[in-house]
């Protein structure tokens, strides 16, 4: 584990990017579900709320990927997975592991109930904490901080039905970043 490399199992070769996948998953009345996050390393910091998601295993396709991650994030078996209407390039840390990854985000549909992490990693079972069914109108209003960054910007034409063809790269650009990290600053004084 040496220069950053990142430990078995974390879905990346050494010295290449990481594939990763995500999903959006709705409920009947177009609630989505946002696990309640944080950093290991800072159980003190700020935290976050972010979709489920993770590394893609070898051979596996991105919905599949975002099939597991679902079962295993969030007890969530047998939802609809959708296309993939969202693309994003990101690097961040977490865990004392600095990730630089590519993600596929799929919509998916459920029933709305879940029965909760399922095949956590180490370090998830340390940062995951509360799941939650959100309306588009209470994250919108709230404007948590989310992975991803974008979300709030891109998830109304999403639960709209809004979405077709190649998916949409929401990659962050700086200025995203330095927003999001600046809503985990206190306010100054």
């Amino acid at each position: 584990m040496e220069n950053g490399e990142l430990p078995h199992g974390f879905g990346a070769a050494p010295g290449s990017r990481r594939r990763a996948a995500r999903v959006v998953v709705l409920d009947p009345l177009d609630r989505i579900l946002l696990i309640n996050a944080s950093d290991p390393l800072h159980r003190n910091g700020p935290g976050w709320w972010e979709i489920p998601g993770g590394g893609i295993d070898h051979g596996e396709s991105t919905e599949e990927a975002a099939r597991r991650e679902l079962w295993e994030e969030a007890g969530i078996a047998g939802a609809e997975i959708g296309p993939c209407v969202w693309f994003q390039r990101v690097q961040f840390s977490f865990g004392g592991w600095h990730f630089d990854q590519d993600e596929w985000v799929h919509i998916a549909r459920c029933e709305g109930v879940s029965s909760g992490p399922q095949g956590l990693e180490a370090l998830e079972v340390l940062a995951f904490g509360e799941q939650r069914w959100w309306t588009l109108e209470d994250l919108l209003e709230h404007q948590p901080r989310t992975i991803p960054y974008r979300m709030a910007e891109f998830l109304p034409h999403v639960i709209g039905g809004q979405f077709a063809g190649d998916p949409i790269d929401i990659t962050p650009d700086e200025h995203h970043v330095a927003r999001w990290h600046e809503q985990a600053s206190p306010p100054r004084s």
